[in-house]
């Protein structure tokens, strides 16, 4: 990628679980053409190797401010001075307490200092401690000078505590560096929603038949996802609830995955209940259910057919629609006939801001692709977004979205 293709990258690693997936970070890194060094601080030592990242980055790796043969050529600061950006993965609350304050008492916050390269930080820690006031005022200040934020994800963390803190994934950390610099400014200090509360739906529903099938679609989730990372960028706090995808979460989007309506429905009420500002509803949602799931797998037998009773399952963005919390709703709709007729239809009738109607039925949009074309409606108004990346195609929606939600 020609972001980082030829780019001189110094990787700060310091202390914490995460620091265990460096080496395939570095391995990304170079994939995509980068030189990288590695500076490890005192704590990433008691979880990764310096020669296992020397044997990675093919680079000497650097660890001591004073180490004496370094020093002679006044190492680190020829080390600051070489790196064309410094990217800290992981970046534990004490590396980011200490870099906000200015310290110098390593060689990593030393380097830090002393360089004019973009510094890019991938938080990791324990999910309160994210939360924590102090933790939240440094992350502001750092922003301010222009330190830009990877993450974090949200999840199961080491200490078996559940929520946001867990550092990206070394492929998404990759993703978000390609970016130019100004888009990643804008996708770390986003404005539009800044403040905002954004949940969001993506991908299928599975409804199990038995043990061993289900009912589906063809949704990938792109769409959603894409969505979701535009939220993001755009300053939202932002929940994804997910369907079955094999799809990596965006950087610091929130992540919840379920398989089925019921289970869908019962994830979107219970953020609903936490409060929520705007709600996006792109999952493709199956809308029947097996009236009765068979506890054993179903046998083959000598009947040419087989009949299978189904009953309906709720309708989310219409409920979301009538909640007695509602938020800004806006509903997706896949049509392959009559899209306006059936979008328009489903806008008044499931009481929504705004919906996205796509045409599935035509080639290179929509299921699987990774483009679309949307037309947008709302009362008394309507916008066509024509066929584009569906990251491009997202980036749009949600300036649109922000734009009448902030009316």
């Amino acid at each position: 990628m020609p972001q980082l293709s030829g780019k001189r990258v110094l990787l700060g690693v310091s202390g914490g679980i995460a620091a265990y997936k460096t080496p395939e970070l570095v391995r990304r890194l170079k994939e995509q053409g980068a030189d990288v060094r590695v500076v490890l601080t005192q704590g990433a030592k008691a979880f990764v190797t310096a020669m296992s990242l020397q044997a990675v980055s093919a680079n000497p790796v650097h660890d001591n401010l004073l180490d004496p043969a370094a020093e002679a050529a006044m190492g680190h600061i020829e080390l600051a001075k070489w790196a064309d950006l410094i990217v800290i993965a992981p970046a534990s609350a004490n590396l980011l307490a200490r870099l906000t304050h200015g310290f110098a008492d390593d060689l990593l916050t030393t380097l830090c200092l002393a360089s004019t390269a973009p510094i890019y930080v991938a938080p990791a820690m324990n999910q309160q401690m994210w939360a924590a006031a102090a933790t939240q005022a440094n992350m502001a200040q750092l922003s301010a000078r222009g330190v830009i934020t990877i993450g974090p994800d949200s999840g199961e963390q080491a200490c078996g505590d559940v929520g946001a803190g867990r550092m990206v994934q070394p492929d998404a950390i990759v993703a978000f560096l390609q970016q130019p610099r100004q888009a990643a400014v804008s996708a770390a200090n986003g404005s539009a929603l800044a403040g905002k509360k954004v949940v969001i739906t993506a991908g299928p529903t599975r409804e199990a038949i038995d043990p061993v099938r289900y009912l589906s679609n063809f949704s990938s989730g792109k769409m959603g996802y894409a969505v979701a990372a535009a939220a993001q960028a755009a300053g939202a706090t932002v929940t994804l609830v997910s369907g079955p995808v094999q799809l990596t979460t965006p950087p610091g989007v929130a992540r919840v995955d379920v398989d089925s309506a019921e289970q869908m429905l019962q994830a979107v009420t219970r953020l609903l209940d936490e409060g929520c500002d705007i709600f996006i509803g792109c999952a493709a949602v199956a809308d029947y259910r097996m009236a009765q799931i068979a506890d054993n797998k179903m046998k083959k037998t000598d009947a040419d057919e087989l009949t299978l009773t189904l009953v309906k399952n709720p309708d989310i963005i219409a409920y979301v629609g009538q909640h007695p919390k509602r938020p800004f709703t806006v509903g997706f709709a896949a049509e392959t006939q009559d899209l306006a007729a059936y979008a328009q239809d489903k806008l008044t009738r499931k009481n929504l801001n705004m919906i996205a109607a796509n045409d599935v039925s035509i080639d290179g949009q929509g299921f699987n692709s990774d483009n679309n074309a949307l037309t947008v409606y709302w009362q008394n108004g309507q916008q066509s977004l024509p066929l584009a990346t569906k990251s491009d195609i997202a980036t749009a929606l949600i300036a649109l979205i922000a734009d009448h939600h902030n009316q």
